[in-house]
Order: C-alpha cells, then structure tokens, then sequence
C-alpha cells in the first residue's frame, strides 16, 4: 500500500459511501439492456415465435428508421445465432421477404465469427481460419439477396462492410461497398462504425487514417448525431485497444488534443441527452472510461450517473469480464471521488438530476445455504447486513436481507448486491455452500458461493442469447460437484435454455436437491416472515461481532437481541459425550504427577471449551422456552 493510499484512506471511508449513493445498486446494472420493443420481440424469438420480429423490422423498413434498424438486425441475428429456429420459420413462410433475408445475412456473418473468435489473427489456428473464410464466401450471396430485396435499405451494406473487414476483402470493395451504404444513408451511425474498423490500425488502416475518418463524419454530422461520438470510439481504440495489443510503428502517435476533442464533443452530446436516455447509453460508456483514463474522476462519476442501470459490452470487455468490469470501474472512480474530499467536508449534491429510483430494476434475491439455522447465524455475525434466516428442509437454511432503516457504511460500501456480499462472508471457512438466486419480471439466475468465493453464475434471460455449451457444461460440472450430482447433464440442459426462467430456476433448485422455493419469491420483498422459525439476526459492528463470536466470559455487556435457533440432537450428542471423555481425563492429568503439563493444559482447555459451548446452549434452550411460555 502506497503512501498516498495510506493518507486518503480515512477520507475514502468517511466519504465513500455517500459519494455515489445515488447510483443505481450493482444488482440492478443490465448489460446491454434490449429496448422494450426490441426485448418482446426478442424474448418471443426464443420461444420460437418470429411474428414480433417480423412485426419490429417490417415498421423500421416502411418508416425508413434506419438507424434503428441497423441496430437492431445484429441483436435478432445474435439470437438466431443460438437458437436458429424461429428465423429458419420466418424463411420457410416467407423465403423473399427482405427482412427476414437481412438477418439471415447478418447471421451468416456472425456464424463465420463465432468460428474465427475474437483473437489475433497470430492465435487463430489454420483451420478454424478455412472455415473462417469458406462460411464468409456463403454469406455473401445472402447479402446481396437482402440488398436486392429492399434498394433503399443502407443495413445490407452495414453488413457487407462487416463482412469485406473479415474476408481481407481489398480497399477498392471496401470504397464501393462505402459508396453505396452513403449514397442510402450518408449519416448511417451503424456503417460508419463497420467502415471505421475496416479503417483502424489492427486491419486495413491507419491510426491515423481511423481518426482522419471519424473526425470528418463528426464535422458533418447533424446535430444530435451518435456520429459526435465516433472520435470518441477512435480514441478508445486507440488508447485501449491497440495499446494492449501494442501499438504499430508506422504511424506516429495521435496527439493529446485530438484525443482531448474527441472527449469535448462526446460530453455536448451526452449533455443533450436525458439521463438514462437508452440510445445515448453506448456513447456515456465509453464517455466514462475515457474520462477516467484521462484522470477526470469528477466528470466520469456523471457518466455514470447518467448511465444508470445500462451498461454495455463495450468498452469493458476490452479488460474482461463486461459487467464486472463496468461495475469495478464503477466503483473506483467514486473511491477516487472520496478520497480527494476534504475529512471534515460534506460531498457535493451530483449535477444529473435525480431519476426514478432504482428499485424496480434490482431483482429480488434468496440464498438456499447448507448448514441449519444455527450454523449459519454464528458464521454471519460478521457479515455486516441484517438478514432474516428461517429453517428449510433438512439442514439446510433460508436467507434473506431484512429490512434496515440505516444499513451502515458497511452495508453501503459493499461493491456487490448485498445478500451476494453476505454470502461471500459466511461461506468463507466453512464447508457449506450457498446457493444465492435472484429474481425479476422475466430474468432470473443465480450465484454459487463456495468458501468464500463465486464458483458459478448463470442467468436465465429471453431476450438474451443462450449460452454457449461449453460455458454451460461446465457451470453444471460446478453446481455438480458442490451438490455431488453423479450426471450434470440434466443441469447442463436446464441452462442451455432460457424460455420460462422461473421454470428452469425451480427446476434446477429441485435437481440439486434442495428445498423447494418459498411461495411469492421475487413478486415481494421480506417472503421468510410468514415460515415458522424465522429470526432476524441484526446487523453487528466489526469488534462486537468478534467479541461475540471469540468471548464467552462473564462481565461483558449483552449485545443486540440475536435469533436463538434450535440445535439439532445431533449437535448436543458429540458434545455431550467429548465432556464425559475430557473432564475425567482432565482430573486424572492435574492428580497425576506422570502427566506432563503439556497434556494437563490441552485437556483442559478441551474441558472449559466443550462445558461453555454447552452452557451457553443450554441457557439459549431455557431463553427461548421463555419466550415460548411468555408468547401463550
């Protein structure tokens, strides 16, 4: 730890959970959130059901709202990409109609590279690269067929400028290609961002080439235009993308001025847009990360604000995982914030205007953990949170967040959803697992915790693609192992859709044979209250939770009201009888002058251990026999 860490840590915590505190929660952050129309009929897509599409591109087609339609072919073609059968229905009803024949282009593009991947062209192997290439030459008829089908449509050309980048296609296709998209549309924000790769240093071009074209599209843009924003997308391919790939040596580097501007005109457009404004939410993304890069913290935490739950793939995919990412990011920038707040100061109120709480967003969460209520209570008292535990079937517990009127900086500080948190805590050093399942309208998914660390997630999304099978089997293998499941193909299949989430989610609580899910689960906040046994453990500071935790001694003064859950037979049983074994052990040791004073200490240790672990169960029995006589 720096110096300088050392010095703004007291002011990150005095001020780190205020900063920021208008943020959406982590458990609310969407990536790439679909918009309403685009989800219904993407959700309706993976039932197998193309009508809503049909219905979505024939509007974009007559009303000529290209731009929309050239963002939404590549999301319906990325649902056909996994599960190809509603569109393989569309074509069958209707092989010419342009639409239909425009995603099926579009698809064939995006089959070729799902073969190739993302890598280097140095880490794709030979092979994957034939079939790479061969599966872009049967695409190309099918673009030409959707460019015939509808003249005025510039999308066809979107695609096929996609394609010219992958099939090394030479510079004069590239130009005619070009010429067409423009002659359509010459302001289309969707081919110019195709054109611009096709440009950038790492293909066919030029740093300096790339931002030549992407600052003259944004002096010619109309007012409002996204293609404000491609200088932006320039500098971040030229700061994050070709900078961790190493940058070439042809060219000289761009300027910080341009880079500068580039900054400059993507905050006036993200200025004329309304906070959680969907279509200006890609710009505000990579608005954030290069404001942070730029070390204008202050600037970057607004991005964020602005974003609100719409984070999108890119720009952090660029650093790995995407939402991960964007909420890490996300969360360093309001400790920055915090750390340079004077200590005795009071964080200014955020220039975004306050939008529609988040709560709506945040998806309601259960954790099914393996250990009986006891257990789970003891190993929670440091989690930070307060909780409600109820007992479930066998020794296995529910969990919930109860409510709390004033959580703590504690609570307020944790970086990710708070049941997940609290999970994190509690499983860690034991042996048990918690399963921690989330709920909204029609998203659905899971966390497995495993001694203190994720080891699987998984959601169930219809307007999402399903994943892949190598993703999902080996989600199943996890869950597998941690549940010891002999075959984890049954869950494999179970994650390998994501029509009716709540089906699938209950499906697969009952195939890892845990108890069934508590009715009005993710319809209602506070479910445990009504199931009997239910008991709120309360929130406990840092060194009260140890003292309670490590002390047994008399004097102290009694701490919060703490659930006392029913131990089990079988936890009295070995107590009972190691007290039988150590107890005459111990007298024999201090009576006996041949026993070392090693083995007297150990013994009676053991002793004074196993005798104020039962006493203290015992006065718990009696308290609540107490209560039980007082409640009739």
């Amino acid at each position: 730890m720096t110096l300088r860490t050392l010095l703004t840590l007291p002011r990150m915590l005095r001020h780190g959970a205020a900063v920021g505190a208008d943020l959406p929660p982590d458990a609310a952050v969407v990536l790439d959130p679909a918009a309403p129309e685009l989800r219904a009929a993407l959700t309706a897509a993976s039932a197998g059901d193309h009508g809503p599409a049909r219905e979505l591109l024939a509007a974009t087609r007559l009303g000529a709202e290209w731009e929309r339609r050239g963002s939404w072919v590549p999301r319906l073609a990325e649902s056909a990409l996994h599960n190809p059968g509603w569109l393989d229905g569309w074509l069958a009803q209707d092989p010419d109609d342009p639409d239909a024949v425009l995603v099926k282009a579009d698809l064939r593009v995006k089959q070729a590279w799902e073969i190739r991947t993302g890598a280097r062209a140095k880490d794709v192997p030979k092979d994957q690269f034939q079939a790479f290439f061969a599966l872009l030459d049967d695409a190309a008829p099918v673009i030409g067929a959707a460019a015939e089908l509808n003249p005025a449509d510039p999308v066809p050309w979107q695609v096929a400028l996609t394609h010219a980048r992958g099939s090394q296609a030479p510079r004069e296709v590239f130009d005619a290609y070009w010429t067409e998209a423009t002659l359509r549309a010459p302001h289309h924000y969707g081919c110019h961002l195709a054109a611009m790769q096709y440009l950038c240093d790492k293909w066919y071009g030029s740093h300096e080439e790339m931002f030549d074209f992407a600052e003259r599209a944004a002096q010619g843009a109309l007012p409002g235009s996204k293609l404000h924003a491609l200088p932006l997308l320039a500098a971040v391919e030229y700061e994050v993308v070709a900078d961790r790939a190493g940058r070439g040596t042809a060219d000289g580097p761009i300027g910080r001025a341009r880079i500068d501007t580039a900054i400059e005109r993507a905050l006036t457009l993200s200025a004329g847009s309304p906070p959680g404004d969907p279509e200006a939410a890609g710009v505000r993304n990579h608005l954030a990360l290069m404001l942070i890069l730029a070390g204008r913290h202050d600037e970057a935490l607004e991005q964020f604000r602005a974003v609100g739950v719409q984070a999108t793939e890119l720009p952090w995919a660029y650093f790995g995982d995407a939402r991960q990412e964007f909420l890490d990011f996300r969360t360093g920038v309001r400790m920055h914030v915090a750390s340079r707040i004077p200590f005795f100061s009071t964080p200014k109120a955020p220039d975004v205007p306050a939008q529609v709480p988040y709560r709506h967003h945040a998806p309601r969460s259960l954790a099914l953990v393996g250990a009986p209520p006891h257990k789970v209570a003891e190993a929670a008292l440091l989690c930070g949170v307060r909780l409600r535990i109820a007992p479930a079937a066998g020794s296995t517990s529910y969990v919930e967040l109860a409510a709390d009127a004033s959580p703590g900086k504690r609570a307020t500080l944790l970086g990710e959803e708070r049941l997940t948190a609290a999970a994190d805590s509690f499983t860690t050093g034991e042996r048990w697992p918690a399963l921690v399942l989330r709920r909204t309208a029609d998203r659905h998914g899971f966390t497995l915790l495993h001694k203190g660390r994720t080891v699987a997630d998984h959601e169930w999304d219809p307007a999402a693609p399903v994943p892949d099978l190598a993703t999902a089997a080996a989600t199943a293998r996890t869950l597998a192992t941690v549940y010891s499941i002999a075959d984890p193909r049954p869950l494999t299949r179970l994650l390998r859709g994501s029509d009716d989430p709540a089906r699938r989610q209950s499906a697969l609580v009952a195939a890892l044979g845990l108890p069934p899910l508590p009715p009005g689960f993710g319809e209602r906040d506070e479910i445990l209250t009504a199931l009997p046994g239910a008991q709120v453990l309360a929130r406990r500071g840092v060194l009260a939770g140890i003292r309670d935790t490590l002390s047994t001694e008399p004097g102290h003064p009694p701490p919060p009201p703490q659930p006392v859950f029913p131990r089990p037979r079988r936890w009295w049983l070995p107590r009972v009888l190691g007290l039988l074994v150590f107890l005459p052990a111990t007298v024999y040791a201090w009576w006996s002058p041949d026993i070392g004073l090693l083995r007297s200490a150990l013994t009676t240790i053991a002793t004074l251990w196993l005798t104020s672990q039962l006493t203290r169960a015992w006065r718990q029995r009696d308290r609540r026999a107490a209560a039980a006589g007082s409640a009739t």
